[in-house]
């Protein structure tokens, strides 16, 4: 530690499009959800992350809420701007005499463009960062996983989030080859919003067919532990007249169907692309699941059946990205060819 370190603060965030994570002193600080809301008339912001998400969808008119980010990337540029200066706020990290300055590493999707990369700085910087640095979501989520990224062997990680599933094969330090499509948790809701209006003739939020994936999702449709049914409240399509139903595993399992066999086109795509010295390495080292969409029932039984090869689902998967950043915020010398 320098004599003036306490001048400056160093943060890690992961910037979800469902979650934002925030870092500091090697503790999880902030883990909320990535929505705001604010007054329409004045623009003022209302509520940041878990309160502006028990507003979400029951808003009226002068009241709206913004989720920043979309397919992992700034949708909103001010509304993100908002957000993450309202988290670090949250952080406590003000000191009496002065605002110390920001040294941030922020996490970002490996398929995303200079302009979307810029956009994110850019949001950093209005929120007070001095200092930026991006780390792409697979390397970040590998060390968080705890594989030693700067060894000569092929790992290979697959990160579900909220709005990309990044599949990437590592080696040496680097990026050998990866495959960034833009299905991811999201779009599980919209499967789930859609199955419940077309086979039940119910209308149902985000927040509630979010929930209904954590209750009762799954990847296949024959589960060792299979969930209780989940009891669904909605507006009846018909009558108008709320109304409840009963959806088990089984149906969600069939109603995701497609979005997760793009994911596994995908991981099949990635694997096809593999130099044959990193495939065996990975035949023999397996392939690691990380993210939110990986805590989907059944899902590395079914990418397994799939690939034939072994699936380790990290420990936490939805902070394994946040402690990836975190770990190269901390040994910033070591993993600084890393991080842009």
């Amino acid at each position: 530690m320098g004599l003036f370190s306490f001048l400056s603060k160093e943060i890690a965030i992961d910037l979800g499009t469902a979650n934002t994570i925030i870092m500091y002193n090697d503790k999880v600080v902030v883990d909320e959800p990535s929505i705001v809301a604010i007054e329409r008339s004045s623009g003022k912001v209302i509520a940041v992350g878990k309160r502006a998400m028990m507003m979400h969808g029951k808003t009226h008119e002068n009241i709206k809420t913004i989720r920043p980010l979309r397919d992992g990337v700034i949708a909103d540029f001010q509304s993100s701007e908002f957000m993450i200066r309202e988290m670090i706020r949250m952080i406590g990290i003000k000191n009496s005499w002065f605002q110390p300055a920001l040294k941030m590493v922020i996490c970002i999707p490996s398929g995303i463009t200079e302009v979307e990369e810029r956009a994110v700085k850019d949001s950093a910087e209005q929120a007070g960062a001095k200092e930026i640095r991006l780390i792409h979501e697979p390397m970040a989520a590998a060390i968080g996983i705890g594989i030693d990224v700067l060894e000569p062997t092929g790992n290979m990680i697959i990160d579900i989030g909220g709005g990309t599933s990044e599949i990437a094969v590592i080696a040496l330090g680097g990026i050998v080859n990866n495959k960034s499509i833009r299905i991811a948790g999201d779009d599980f809701n919209a499967d789930i919003k859609e199955y419940m209006r077309k086979q039940h003739n119910i209308s149902v939020g985000d927040r509630t067919s979010e929930r209904i994936k954590i209750e009762v999702g799954a990847a296949i449709t024959e589960l060792e532990n299979p969930p209780d049914e989940y009891a669904v409240h909605g507006r009846d399509l018909l009558t108008g007249i709320p109304r409840e139903i009963k959806v088990n595993y089984k149906e969600i399992a069939a109603c995701l169907d497609k979005s997760i066999s793009k994911i596994e086109t995908a991981v099949l795509q990635a694997l096809e692309q593999t130099p044959p010295e990193l495939s065996a390495d990975i035949f023999r080292t397996g392939i690691y699941l990380a993210g939110g969409g990986s805590l989907l029932r059944g899902l590395d039984k079914r990418i397994q059946a799939k690939v034939k090869l072994p699936i380790h689902v990290a420990e936490d998967p939805l902070r394994a990205v946040a402690r990836g950043t975190g770990i190269a915020l901390k040994n910033f010398e070591k993993f600084t060819f890393l991080i842009k």
